[in-house]
């Protein structure tokens, strides 16, 4: 079956489903519920994700978000990553290497794990945005991608103070940087450095479009700071 059109077929649905259902365990639902007893959903901003779980409960229940959301794109790719090289159905050749390459099925997982971040199967398709997320699959496929967004992420953050527009002009900036450093970096073809870009852009599309509010609030001027003061918990709220 190795190279085959099942193959690949097949270790695609395997990176899919892998992705989605780690994607599924929402880490603030998660974390929230353990500690409080309470949905996320409920409080502040409604959304399931790590800022508004700071600002409605804490330290406490915001880290142990930032580990399950972090770690779960991470574990998912890799995973995705060895079951379907252990089977060795889907290798394509990468750029000048003679090695075949499965990183491309770290691309298909991650665009699920963001899917099943933001429509949890475990949570009603009620999920957060997929930012830290996507700074875990950021991080797994190319270490200086991250810093890079990293880097732009600060720069926006320190100078608005709105995480939103920081997230959402941070993930838009992995396209072209996927692009450039799977070309120059990594000494990919520009046929298989478009093909990352295009997988990479599907997951940084949809956490663009779970912003959709608050890109919304942003244009009204309605949207809250950083700097803002934590809310109590308190049923949830319109901004």
């Amino acid at each position: 079956m190795q190279g085959t059109f099942f193959g690949y077929l097949l270790s695609i649905l395997i990176a899919a489903v892998i992705g989605y259902l780690f994607g599924s365990v929402n880490g603030a639902i998660a974390s929230v519920r353990l500690f409080k007893h309470e949905d996320v959903r409920n409080f502040g901003s409604g959304n399931a994700g790590l800022t508004n779980v700071l600002r409605c409960f804490g330290k406490g229940c915001g880290i142990l978000t930032l580990v399950i959301d972090l770690g779960k794109g991470a574990a998912a790719m890799a995973l995705a990553q060895f079951a379907c090289k252990m089977l060795a159905w889907a290798p394509i050749a990468e750029g000048t290497e003679t090695a075949h390459d499965y990183r491309w099925l770290c691309y298909v997982a991650a665009t699920f794990v963001v899917l099943g971040h933001v429509f949890p199967l475990w949570h009603g398709f009620r999920g957060g945005k997929g930012v830290l997320v996507g700074v875990s699959v950021f991080l797994v496929i190319n270490p200086l991608t991250f810093v890079i967004l990293m880097a732009i992420f600060g720069m926006i953050l320190w100078r608005s103070k709105y995480v939103s527009l920081s997230s959402c002009t941070a993930t838009l900036c992995v396209i072209p940087v996927t692009l450039l450093l799977e070309h120059f970096q990594r000494g990919a073809t520009w046929g298989i450095s478009l093909l990352y870009m295009a997988l990479i852009t599907i997951p940084a599309v949809l956490i663009v479009y779970s912003h959709r509010e608050n890109i919304q609030r942003l244009m009204n001027g309605t949207e809250r700071k950083i700097t803002d003061k934590k809310e109590k918990t308190s049923p949830k709220l319109d901004s």
